[in-house]
Order: structure tokens, then sequence, then C-alpha cells
């Protein structure tokens, strides 16, 4: 019986690591920033219900025949009495499609709360579209966090969600990224108000490549 135990342990920890699984040791990890901007893009892909808070910020591009894999969040846990902000940064991994051994990351303006999260990885191929988690503005005496959580889906089909915060609702997904995949990002950010509500992160827009 102890076996039996012990393998349904290794199966369901395999299962896992085909999305939750830290990166070959012999991978080369790149930060790309704006390196990579004007990379063509044929499509923007977002949501309809994000944040209302902040302004649009720069871009980030994956390099050329890089897409984006993985993805990982920055996430400010609950301040129990505090001014919560939820989801503050959104990260991605991109690579080559066939060769995972060299990586770049991008993430566009991040928020200035919380910590970096596990990384979520597809199986085979690249996210391609979304889906946002966003509580909605609850008037002026409440305690706003907009974006929560945010849904990726992959090109070989398994849907990755991140370890975000839980208040609000999922709208609807983003259009898809017919070729290619997700190949870039920008995000909504509101300043940081100075002792005033923060929000951090409201909204994002990807970008698809060829």
């Amino acid at each position: 019986m102890e076996y039996v135990h012990m393998f349904a342990s290794l199966s369901l920890f395999l299962l896992l690591s085909t999305v939750s699984c830290e990166l070959n040791a012999n991978s080369i990890v790149h930060r790309a920033g704006t390196k990579f901007a004007d990379r063509a893009v044929y499509s923007t892909i977002e949501v309809t219900n994000g944040g209302q808070f902040g302004d649009w910020t720069w871009t980030e591009m994956c390099p050329e025949g890089f897409y984006a894999i993985g993805f990982s969040l920055r996430v400010e846990r609950p301040q129990l009495g505090g001014d919560d902000t939820a989801l503050n940064g959104i990260r991605l991994y991109c690579s080559r499609l066939t060769d995972r051994s060299i990586l770049y990351t991008v993430e566009s303006h991040t928020g200035l709360f919380g910590e970096w999260t596990q990384t979520f990885w597809c199986p085979s191929g690249a996210l391609k579209s979304f889906q946002l988690r966003v509580e909605p503005h609850g008037g002026f005496f409440s305690d706003d966090t907009s974006a929560n959580n945010i849904k990726f889906r992959c090109s070989s089909s398994p849907v990755l969600e991140g370890l975000g915060e839980t208040w609000g609702e999922y709208g609807n997904w983003s259009d898809e990224c017919k070729e290619g995949g997700i190949c870039g990002i920008k995000t909504k950010q509101e300043p940081y108000q100075e002792g005033l509500d923060d929000t951090s992160l409201n909204d994002v827009q990807f970008f698809c490549c060829k």
C-alpha cells in the first residue's frame, strides 16, 4: 500500500511539473526591457473589464523569433486592514518555440508592492490569449485593488492561472493570437498615491507576432 501512495504522489508531482516547473538549470535568462520595442506585431489583444485608474505605460517586446511561454506575477498579499493593491505586475518569459535554453523577460511597468510568485509554463507552444480578474471601483471610501489575477491559454491548449488574489470577477477572454503567439506587453498602472488608496496594476495589453 505504501508503494501505491508513493507512486500516486510521484505521478501528481510530474503532472504539476508540466505547468509549474523551474527553469532548466542550463537556461540563460536575460532582461529584454525596451531593447526590442520596435518588433513588428500583427495584432493587439485586450479585455473589456480592465480597471479605470492610471495611465498606459511603455511597451516591452520579446526578441525576434521569441514568444511568451510562461509568466510570473508580482502580488501583494492581503494587508489585514491596510491598503490592498493585489496584482502589481506581470512578467512574461520568452523563448524560441523549439529551444528553451535562452529566455528573455518582459514586464512593462510594474507596481511597487508585493513579491514575485513562482513561474507557470506552457508544456509546449506559446501563450495565445488571456482573461483578467478585476475588482470594480467600489466608491470614494472603498479600498480598491483593480486587477487581481490573470489566466492565460497556451497554444497547446492548457489554461494557466496565476497566484493572484480573489477580489472581483474574471471578464471575458481576449481574442487569440492566431499565428505565433504573445510576444509583448504593455501595462496600465496607477502611480503611487502617497498614502491614499493605491491600486497599482489596472489593465494590460499583449501583442501578437508571427
